[in-house]
């Protein structure tokens, strides 16, 4: 797909900018603008409401493509640690914190970020992977349900084959780590990344 916005690190900065192929420059013909002042009134009418029509909706567009940009720029930021070290690294966030923080109404930020794609260093992705439910921590904090399910299939990936983790001993691990999620939790964010259960990797190890 074609991406919407780049965000590359310059300087020590991450520069987040839109893509001229998705969000090209588009403008009306100054031709036609100018024989359309040499019209008389009432043979330019027609034409006349058709200019305003099209100088409306580039206005538009150029709104939303601004709009595109000030959501970018808000998730690069917030979900900086991921652009810097992985999932693991994902930040909770909601439509809602970002709707404030641009000041616009969270219905608005929801259209923004389906099929919006922002490509970087770690690869392509839409908006909407950067926005996640959150978990309790041990010290008060917020984990986010991606980077969770980051650290399991990692978990996983790292296990001993013969000697699979289980649900519970994978919560166990997390709970070391300051995280708190119940076998539950865990099982779902397991089924979720299509991994099987650890009897029927065994079987499969």
């Amino acid at each position: 797909m074609v991406p919407d916005v780049y965000a590359f690190k310059r300087n020590g900065r991450w520069d987040v900018s839109l893509n001229p192929v998705a969000a090209p420059k588009l403008r009306v013909n100054d031709h036609y603008v100018n024989l359309l002042r040499r019209c008389a009134r009432d043979e330019g009418t027609a034409l006349k409401g058709q200019l305003q029509e099209a100088r409306w909706l580039l206005k538009s567009l150029e709104q939303r493509d601004q709009t595109v940009l000030k959501v970018a720029k808000v998730i690069v930021e917030r979900q900086e640690a991921f652009f810097e070290r992985g999932p693991e690294a994902m930040r909770p966030l909601v439509l809602r914190e970002v709707a404030e923080e641009i000041g616009m109404h969270e219905s608005t930020v929801s259209r923004v970020t389906t099929r919006k794609y922002v490509h970087s260093p770690r690869g392509t992705f839409e908006f909407k992977y950067f926005f996640s439910s959150h978990v309790a921590t041990r010290d008060g904090g917020e984990a986010s349900s991606t980077a969770i399910q980051a650290m399991i299939k990692k978990l996983i990936d790292d296990e001993i084959p013969q000697k699979p983790l289980s649900d519970s001993a994978i919560a166990d691990v997390l709970k070391r780590r300051g995280i708190l999620v119940a076998r539950r939790t865990v099982a779902k964010y397991r089924e979720a990344l299509r991994i099987p259960s650890s009897n029927e990797r065994v079987r499969s190890g």
